[in-house]
């Protein structure tokens, strides 16, 4: 069962973003769904990676690639087929995507076998296709359509075009004079022409004189048009429901890994599939960075700058402070995104990572003040903090951003202090963006992070994090002066 609702925390942490830039890759399909439903376990998630490794393979996605592509062709003429008024044709253009559906499934089959996958998901899907296609069903359905094919093919008539009138019968042998007709104006030739031969069904739709005559050839040829009939009535439910499941949702990594090894390329940045820890809550990330804000900079002139993160032994809260715009939300995010999508089963931003295989995520960012629900801001943080802590667990991740920010800095402190006693006491992991240095000192399972100016130059970000005592300082100043807006600034431009 695939989930269909957004999980709460995809917007904060921007992954919606990342997911509709994913699904446009895959047209076809709703594959945001697949998004939705994080995986629990260590072994669902190896089961995953090692097929998306498979998928990596030049030789292996090729071969999945086709097989799409054919599906898809094999939708468009059953799409084509009822869209038809005329019942031959209706039948024909089913028998020509039964043709499509057993080409690529054997095609799939074979080239897999060649290929030797060593995913546990695409062994077992080659196991299942092996049987299949020798299968009495299969063979039954791929036989039955060939010589239906090949009856309709073998027609021959003759049409004669009189005065208001076309006339279908039977070929019998009739001279062919088109050797003659040719030779006799030969003389009348000026150069090579164009030729106007067609095939009769090349085109879906037909006007009504070929109607009549695809009706007169029916009469002549009941035996080869009933066996289309009987065919397309017999195997209306051909397409296997395994196959068709593979077919979606193999869909799902395809988008993802083309959409992050584009990014790749692009930017030269690094993704890996991330060691799991079940227990154990050591973790970290080297060269990770925030996905979505890697996909809204591709094809500009924007550049990402890559963090490392690590906590060990009893260690589980970051609190991060420094430089307003500094790059502090931005990590809090990719903190998020990168567990959200190593439980997928997803390679995920940066060189190397070992993460924690967490039973759900809690964001607490800042809302707008909502008149619907009468309450006021420091209220309904006050609320949204309390359930959170009501059901989060000591395998739970909790990602904040600047809580209690609007109260004074006093209350803050003191209210923010019992939140985290609450988280320390949990064991939960933990992310804080925060102005309230006092939480980066509640013990050693909080490790400060800083992000970092450039020497000399408080105005310029590194957008770099490190492990730094917190020293309080937002440079919001640098931030005023920037867009003009320091009290000297202002004094200037106001009249007096």
């Amino acid at each position: 069962m695939v989930a269909t609702e957004e999980p709460a925390y995809f917007r904060d942490l921007n992954l919606d973003q990342i997911v509709v830039a994913v699904a446009k890759r895959a047209p076809e399909f709703d594959v945001t769904p697949f998004f939705y439903e994080s995986l629990t376990s260590s072994a669902a998630i190896r089961y995953r990676q090692e097929i998306a490794r498979d998928l990596e393979r030049e030789d292996v996605r090729s071969i999945v690639a086709e097989f799409c592509a054919g599906m898809t062709s094999m939708r468009e003429q059953l799409r084509q087929a009822d869209e038809l008024r005329n019942a031959d044709q209706t039948a024909r253009w089913f028998a020509r995507s039964v043709e499509t559906y057993c080409g690529c499934v054997r095609k799939l089959a074979a080239s897999l076998a060649l290929a030797n996958p060593q995913s546990q998901g695409l062994s077992m899907l080659m196991k299942y296709l092996d049987q299949y296609v020798t299968s009495n069903g299969f063979t039954s359905l791929s036989d039955g359509g060939q010589r239906v094919a090949e009856a309709l093919g073998a027609i021959q008539y003759n049409l004669t075009v009189g005065s208001g009138s076309v006339t279908v019968r039977r070929y019998e042998s009739q001279p062919d004079y088109t050797a003659e007709i040719t030779a006799i104006f030969e003389k009348f030739r000026q150069g090579n022409v164009t030729a106007h031969l067609t095939t009769f069904y090349e085109r879906p739709y037909l006007n009504h004189v070929e109607e009549q005559i695809l009706a007169g050839v029916a009469t002549l040829f009941p035996i080869e048009f009933g066996a289309l009939r009987t065919f397309a009535a017999e195997h209306g439910d051909f397409n296997d429901p395994l196959v068709q499941r593979f077919d979606r949702e193999v869909r799902f990594y395809l988008a993802y890994l083309e959409h992050v090894s584009e990014l790749a390329a692009i930017s030269g940045l690094n993704l890996c599939y991330p060691d799991l820890a079940e227990s154990d809550k050591a973790l970290y990330a080297t060269d990770t960075f925030d996905l979505a804000l890697a996909t809204s900079l591709a094809n500009t002139e924007g550049s990402i700058v890559c963090n490392d993160f690590h906590l060990e032994e009893c260690e589980r809260v970051f609190v991060i402070s420094g430089p307003n715009q500094g790059g502090k939300t931005t990590f809090a995010r990719t903190f998020g995104q990168l567990h959200h999508l190593a439980m997928l089963g997803l390679p995920v931003p940066g060189s190397s990572a070992r993460l924690f295989i967490f039973d759900r995520i809690f964001t607490h960012f800042e809302r707008v003040e909502s008149a619907e629900t009468l309450r006021g801001k420091l209220q309904d943080d006050l609320i949204r903090v309390r359930d959170l802590l009501a059901v989060a667990t000591s395998r739970s991740i909790i990602i904040m951003n600047e809580i209690f920010s609007s109260t004074t800095v006093e209350d803050a402190i003191t209210l923010a202090t019992k939140t985290f006693d609450r988280i320390i006491a949990l064991d939960a992991l933990c992310v804080c963006v925060t102005f309230l240095i006092e939480l980066s000192r509640l013990g050693p399972s909080v490790v400060s992070l800083v992000s970092e100016v450039v020497d000399g130059h408080t105005e310029a970000r590194t957008f770099k994090l490190r492990r730094a005592p917190a020293g309080g300082r937002s440079y919001a100043e640098s931030i005023a002066e920037k867009y003009g807006l320091t009290y000297a600034s202002l004094k200037k431009r106001l009249p007096s």
